[in-house]
Formats: C-alpha cells, sequence, structure tokens
C-alpha cells in the first residue's frame, strides 16, 4: 500500500471520531488505532496494531521484527502465511496431515490451510523441495508474512 494511502488514512482517522480504523487491500492490511486524549495507556502488544504514528515508522517497524526470526529459520525457501487467520495442519478433525517434515512437495501442493472469516484458503507451495520444518502448530493464530513452512 502507498504510504500516501497511509497518510491519508491517518488524516481520515484524525479527523473523525472513530477510535480504529482497518482496511484491507488485496492482501495488505492497514489497521490504525487511535488512543483518545487523557486516556491511560497500556504497554503496548507486540501485534500488528499501528497507532497513529510517523510514516517514516510504520515502514521502518516490518524489518526490524522480521530480522531476529530469520536468524533461526532451517536453511531453504520460507513459505509465509498470506494472510491473517487460523493454520489448520489438515482439511478436518481427524484426518491427516497435508504435509510432514521431511516429505517431497511440488509446487502448488496444498501445505495446510488458513481460516480468516468463516473461509478457507489453501496455503500453497511456491517450490518444488523437501519440507524442512514447519513452524506453525495446528489451530494456532498466523500473522500476515508469518514464516509458516520451509522447504530446501
Amino acid at each position: 500500500m502507498d504510504l500516501r494511502k497511509i497518510k491519508k488514512l491517518i488524516d481520515l482517522l484524525e479527523e473523525s471520531n472513530l477510535a480504529e480504523l482497518e482496511i484491507k487491500e488485496g492482501e495488505e492490511v492497514v489497521r490504525l488505532s487511535r488512543v483518545p486524549k487523557n486516556a491511560a495507556v497500556a504497554a503496548p502488544a507486540p501485534a500488528a496494531a499501528v497507532v497513529a504514528a510517523p510514516v517514516a515508522a510504520i515502514a521502518a517497524a516490518p524489518a526490524v521484527a522480521e530480522a531476529p526470526a530469520a536468524a533461526s529459520l532451517p536453511a531453504g525457501h520460507v513459505v509465509k502465511a498470506p494472510m491473517v487467520g487460523t493454520f489448520y495442519a489438515s482439511a478436518s478433525p481427524g484426518t491427516p496431515a497435508f504435509v510432514k517434515v521431511g516429505q517431497q512437495v511440488k509446487a502448488g501442493e496444498t501445505l495446510g490451510i488458513i481460516e480468516a472469516m468463516k473461509m478457507f484458503n489453501q496455503v500453497e507451495a511456491d517450490v518444488a523441495g523437501t519440507v524442512q520444518a514447519i513452524l506453525v502448530e495446528n489451530g494456532q493464530p498466523v500473522e500476515f508474512d508469518e514464516p509458516m513452512f520451509v522447504i530446501a
């Protein structure tokens, strides 16, 4: 999303009496929330919530958060979450998982599914190879762009 659009959204939030604004454009999601003046502020959660801050700080935040996580991943291609939702390793409870560590996969093969707003979206392998790591657990909430699988 263009930074000019984000700045306009911040301006709209400040001019209105809304406390929170969330905009989805394709796979990109921007959430802005405002803390009322004279209100006690709790320690910020490490979630992706953006409080009307300078645009430069918004653009720099993802790079800082991803650096430590990337160092602990095994070597290979990282498949990241395409959206926010709940990850499921199989199509239904009691059925085997789509993939296991050590399994060969082809590009386009289903690795898991993400439920978002009662819609089930397949997470597919972008490359062919062997699943080196599964970084999320069945039923775990995932954030946009969160590493989920490593394929080598």
